[in-house]
């Protein structure tokens, strides 16, 4: 797949404000700090993303529309400490209604600090997606930050924590070097059947 145009067209704070499900879209979450404004800036080749070295900047769902047909959705952040117990209940509202009412949704991408070994939010994401359904794949961000074997350690590391949920997609990326760009993208490609 191939980005030629991207745009922010949408930011939903409520769920009834989401835009209408007429376009395939795909989802991007990850805790808090993981890298998930900068991946989303490489992909899309542009920074589009406001990108900040404080944990949980994003608070609201987002919505990119890329190519003029699919939805790119940036999603908040999960597991940042320091907000209040009233907007940590307003997220997972917003994230619940969102995951069991998104049909339009094609699939997930979780994105995982490839340096650390994932946390208990990590698996409760990926026990709640596999509840709902809905499909989804891993991106292993900051890789850059790690040595060779020590990526290669950690990425099988990674891989057997996630193994009694099943087989799924594991993906080396730096925002940095964009080191597993063209994969991701021709991967985002095949989930949304295209083939540019």
């Amino acid at each position: 797949m191939k980005v030629y145009k991207a745009q922010l067209i949408k930011t939903v704070y409520k769920i009834e404000d989401l835009p209408p499900p007429d376009k395939k879209e795909i989802a991007f979450a990850g805790r808090s700090n993981v890298g998930k404004s900068s991946f989303l800036n490489a992909i899309l080749g542009i920074k589009i993303a406001k990108v900040s070295s404080t944990p949980g900047k994003t608070r609201s769902i987002n919505y990119y529309l890329v190519n003029d047909k699919y939805y790119f959705v940036d999603l908040p952040g999960y597991g940042f400490a320091s907000v209040s117990k009233q907007e940590k209940e307003r997220w997972n509202v917003l994230m619940n209604e969102y995951f069991k009412t998104r049909f339009s949704l094609s699939a997930v991408s979780l994105l995982i600090d490839h340096r650390h070994m994932p946390q208990k939010l990590d698996y409760a994401m990926v026990e709640w997606l596999k509840d709902l359904g809905t499909p989804f794949l891993f991106i292993l961000t900051k890789s850059d930050k790690l040595t060779k074997s020590e990526k290669a350690k950690l990425f099988e590391d990674i891989k057997r924590s996630f193994s009694t949920y099943g087989e799924y997609i594991y993906m080396p990326f730096s925002s940095k070097t964009k080191e597993g760009l063209k994969e991701v993208l021709k991967t985002i490609g095949e989930i949304l059947g295209d083939n540019d």
